[in-house]
Order: structure tokens, then C-alpha cells, then sequence
């Protein structure tokens, strides 16, 4: 009976200890450390004046500059006689590229020319004509005077004359039209042979010789030349960040070709209108390569571009600070009477820093807490 009892106690005595250590265990894993506990203790911030120097940064190709590529072709067709080009030979203008079979318009010139030299002819001999019925006409007319000639007879030496006249006009007209079919003879035969329009490199050749191309509403094209001293880097800036951006501002940007190496130019030109790319509208910022650096890049280089923006003195606090509430930026102000939440405006951002333009003066004191998340802002 003692025994029976003593293993009861026992018993009971192992329950109660177990109880303890398990609520020992739960009440450690619920209770933070107390370097957490301080940790969570809220801190202030003050507001404060700080310098922004903020960039842009975008994705941009390398574009040849509007009439710095063109895609050279034939306003005839016919067979391509010679061909002058190959990819990657530098041309200047007005060098010949291809020349097409031309022994047809060079005939078609020909007949033009002798018929210049026939009109030509045909002015001198109605001058003659001209010149010999006036003098006839006049002689009959001083006749009538003396009874020697009638008037019948005078009159048609006039009218003679007259015709006379109105030949030496059509022969002149002929004249004029044969020297226009020549004039157009000529530079039809001048499209046969086809130069360069500008000074650059050839990039593409779509043809070659003893081919026969057919020229239709569009002429084809036989080479393209690209000049590499004339290219930009075409950039598409979010339209969260077109605000900032203004013509003139320094640029600075890589390729993939020449990672170590940092292109400099400026912003020429931003397009009134957007680009929607993966549903996302962005607006393309037109850089203007600084002259020095131009040899190296070629066209279609990705481009990984770094639009520098003004440095200013704004009002500053730390972004993680600002909270939503209601749909608006809001933070808390410490004051002598405890905690205000004050509705702000919200401007840059410089890293972790972001500017005030409405709602809290210098020097305030702004609650901070660890725990606050870095959220994005909104404008």
C-alpha cells in the first residue's frame, strides 16, 4: 500500500515537471530576445536638407542618324553590267557603285543629238527663206509704186514672207524639242550608272552582277551605306522618369562590346510620342554621341545609358519612414504631445533618400522604425 502510494507521488511529481518544461519552451520560442525588443523601439529622423545628384538609367541601341544610312537603288531596270561594292568598303559620294546595260540609252542619246543638228538645219535654211521672201516682198511693194508690178502679186510675195516667218519659228520649236528629249535622254542614261549619295560604309549588299533587276514602285535596293561618324543612341526612358529629363543633359553610357569603356554625350532630342513596350509606355530620348568617341561603336549596340540629372538641395527624409494610408504618402511626427500621421508629398528619390515638396518643415522630428519597409512611393 505505501509502495502503491510512493509511485503515485512519484508519478505525479514527473507530470508536474514536464508541464513546467514544455510552458518554459513555449514561453521562450514566444518571447523575442531582448536585442529584438530594443531593435523594434521606434527612433526619430529630423528633417533635413540634403544635395540630390539622381540619374536616369534606360536601355538604348546605337542608331544611325536620320541620312546617315541610306539604301541605295535603281530607278531602271535592266542587267547589272558592274558592280563596285562589297560589305565593309568605305565609299565617298558621288563614287560609282554599279553601272546597268546602257547601250540602248546611249542610242536613244544619239538619235537626240542628230536631231538637234537636223532642227538646227532646218533654222538655218528658214532664215534663208525668210530673209529672201522679205527682200522679194519688199521689191514688189516698191514696183506697185511705178505701175510695174500689181497689187495681187505683192500681196503674195508678202504672204511668202509671212510663211516664211512662221517656219523659221517651227523650226526653232523643233529645235527645242529635240534638245529637251536629249536633255531627257541624258539623265535617263545617267541612272544606269548609280553613286554613292553620301560618304560612309557599305553595310549590305543585295545584289550582284548578271543579275537583271525590274524597277517598280519602289526602287530596289542594291547596297545600303551606313556613315559611322554620324550616330546617336536611341534610349526608351519610363514615363515615371520623362519629367526629369530635359535637352542638354550629360549622358554617359556602355556597350556591350567595350563594357570597360564609358561614351559620353548629351540629350538632343526627346519624341512627343510614346512607345508601348511590354505594356509599359516609354518615350525614346534621342542621345548625341560626343564626336571623339564615334569610331568605335556600329549600329544596333545595345547601349546601357546613364542620363545625369541636376544636383539640388531639396528638403530630405528616409524612404523607409513613408507609409500608405488611405491611398496617400503619409509618416509620423513626433511632437511634444506624442505621435502625428501628417498626409506629405513626395518628389525624387536618391537612393534611400527621398524628397519632401509638402508637408514637413526642417528640423521636424519624423518617427523611424526599423521594421518599415522600403515601399514604393507614389506620385
Amino acid at each position: 500500500m505505501e509502495t502503491c502510494l510512493k509511485k503515485r507521488v512519484k508519478k505525479n511529481l514527473i507530470v508536474v515537471a514536464l508541464a513546467f518544461s514544455v510552458g518554459g519552451v513555449v514561453w521562450w520560442s514566444l518571447s523575442p530576445p531582448a536585442a529584438d525588443a530594443d531593435a523594434r523601439e521606434p527612433v526619430t529622423v529630423q528633417v533635413a536638407h540634403r544635395d540630390f545628384s539622381s540619374t536616369v538609367t534606360a536601355i538604348g541601341a546605337v542608331k544611325p542618324q536620320i541620312g546617315a544610312e541610306v539604301r541605295v537603288g535603281s530607278r531602271l531596270s535592266g542587267k547589272i553590267e558592274a558592280l563596285r561594292a562589297n560589305i565593309g568598303d568605305r565609299v565617298e559620294k558621288g563614287q560609282i557603285i554599279a553601272e546597268l546595260e546602257s547601250a540602248d540609252l546611249r542610242a536613244a542619246v544619239a538619235r537626240y543629238k542628230a536631231a538637234m543638228a537636223v532642227a538646227r538645219e532646218k533654222i538655218v535654211d528658214a532664215d534663208a527663206m525668210a530673209k529672201l521672201s522679205e527682200t522679194v516682198s519688199q521689191r514688189q511693194q516698191r514696183l506697185i509704186t511705178t505701175g510695174a508690178t500689181s497689187q495681187q502679186i505683192a500681196d503674195e510675195t508678202l504672204r511668202e514672207h509671212q510663211s516664211a516667218v512662221t517656219e523659221v519659228q517651227i523650226a526653232k520649236m523643233e529645235f527645242e524639242l529635240a534638245q529637251a528629249q536629249l536633255r531627257e535622254s541624258e539623265v535617263t542614261l545617267s541612272y544606269a550608272t548609280i553613286t554613292a549619295p553620301i560618304s560612309g560604309v557599305i553595310a549590305s549588299v543585295t545584289t550582284q552582277e548578271g543579275e537583271t533587276v525590274a524597277a517598280g514602285m519602289n526602287a530596289p535596293t542594291f547596297v545600303t551605306i551606313v556613315n559611322l561618324e554620324q550616330l546617336q543612341v536611341n534610349t526608351f526612358v519610363d514615363e515615371v522618369d520623362i519629367g526629369k529629363i530635359q535637352t542638354g543633359q550629360r549622358v554617359a553610357f556602355n556597350v556591350d562590346a567595350f563594357p570597360a569603356q564609358d561614351f559620353t554625350g548629351q540629350v538632343a532630342a526627346i519624341y512627343p510620342t510614346a512607345t508601348i513596350l511590354d505594356n509599359v509606355v516609354k518615350y525614346v530620348v534621342v542621345v548625341a554621341v560626343d564626336d571623339a568617341q564615334r569610331g568605335l561603336l556600329r549600329p544596333e549596340m545595345t547601349a546601357n545609358v546613364r542620363i545625369g540629372l541636376e544636383t539640388r538641395t531639396v528638403l530630405a527624409i528616409p524612404a523607409r519612414a513613408i507609409r500608405q494610408q488611405g491611398g496617400r504618402n503619409v509618416v509620423d511626427v513626433s511632437n511634444k504631445n506624442g505621435t502625428e500621421v501628417r498626409t506629405i508629398r513626395v518628389g525624387w528619390r536618391d537612393g534611400p533618400w527621398a524628397e519632401i515638396v509638402e508637408g514637413l518643415a526642417e528640423n521636424e522630428q519624423i518617427v523611424l522604425s526599423p521594421l518599415a519597409i522600403n515601399r514604393e512611393i507614389s506620385r
